[in-house]
Order: C-alpha cells, then structure tokens, then sequence
C-alpha cells in the first residue's frame, strides 16, 4: 500500500438504523413510481393485447399477467394473486428490517430496487388482479417473456445482492 494514496474506506452507511432504513423505502419510492408511470403511459396508449413493434428484435405490448415469473401458476384458479402479493410484502417488510444492519450502500440499493419492483408489482395484483408486463424482447419466433421496470428492478437488485455477497467472501 502506498501511504500517498491509501486504499478508499469500505462504503459503509452512516447513521442509524432508521437512517439505513429511509434510505431503502427512498429508493423503492422511486422504483415504485417510475413502474406505475410506464404502466400507466403504456395502458393509456396501447391497447391490451395490442403491440407496438419499435425494433424488429422488441416490442412495446400490452398484457397483464396473473402469474409471477414466466406466468408461473398464471392458470391457477385466482388464488395465486394473494398467494403473490403475500410474499411480496413478507419479502419487503424482512429487507426494510435487514436494511437495518446493512454494512454497505450497494446493499441498501439492491434492497430498495427489490423492494420497489415488488410493490410496484404487488399493487398491480391488488389493482388489476395481475401484473402488467410491457417489454417484450424476441428473435424470429422465440420471444422473451413480457416484463416490466419492477421486474427489472428485481432482477438488477438480486444481481447488485448476488454481486455484493461474492464481492465479501
């Protein structure tokens, strides 16, 4: 180590517990908006089950999804919907307490961008009875399946976790 430039100190989170906590519910604040934003532009000028091709590898569509990922249980009997929504908020409610004794910023980030794409997705449930997915990426006949900014706030807050987890071993 060359005492000229020392090593940057870890980015631990200052304050409290509160504080840490603020921080997460900020930034699943933010998440939760600007899904319910693109849903709400996308309902208001796409048609459900309608498409809009920007590129000729995606498409903006219109569809609501009553299952989680993939549409898994989409065909169950409605029971899902609560089934989802219930593990929405356990899962948001056991990272805002986590955020608590956080030790680092990215890991209040990941929990804020999970906790807001659940929301975000978890209110779509309440609201509409499923999730409104709008992005959907395909090549010839193979298509992605539909998704939305919560489900990619989800994904890149578990990637940013995942990252974190193997970065302190």
């Amino acid at each position: 180590m060359n005492p000229a430039f020392p090593e940057p100190a870890p980015s631990v989170p200052s304050g409290t517990a509160a504080t840490r906590r603020l921080r997460v519910v900020g930034i699943a604040a933010l998440v939760f908006a600007l899904d319910q934003l693109s849903k709400w532009i996308i309902a208001a000028t796409i048609p459900t089950g309608e498409a809009l091709v920007v590129t000729p590898f995606f498409q903006l569509v219109s569809v609501y999804n009553p299952g989680a990922a993939f549409s898994f249980l989409a065909g169950a009997a409605g029971w899902q919907r609560w089934f989802f929504l219930a593990i929405a908020l356990a899962v948001s409610l056991w990272l805002l307490w986590e955020a608590g004794t956080a030790t680092r910023k990215t890991l209040l980030t990941a929990y804020g961008m999970i906790v807001g794409g659940a929301l975000g997705n978890a209110w779509d449930r309440v609201a509409h009875g499923a999730v409104h997915d709008f992005l959907l990426f395909h090549y010839r006949a193979w298509h992605w399946p539909a998704f939305n900014l919560a489900d990619s706030a989800i994904t890149l807050g578990v990637a940013l976790l995942l990252w974190h987890l193997r970065k302190d071993r």
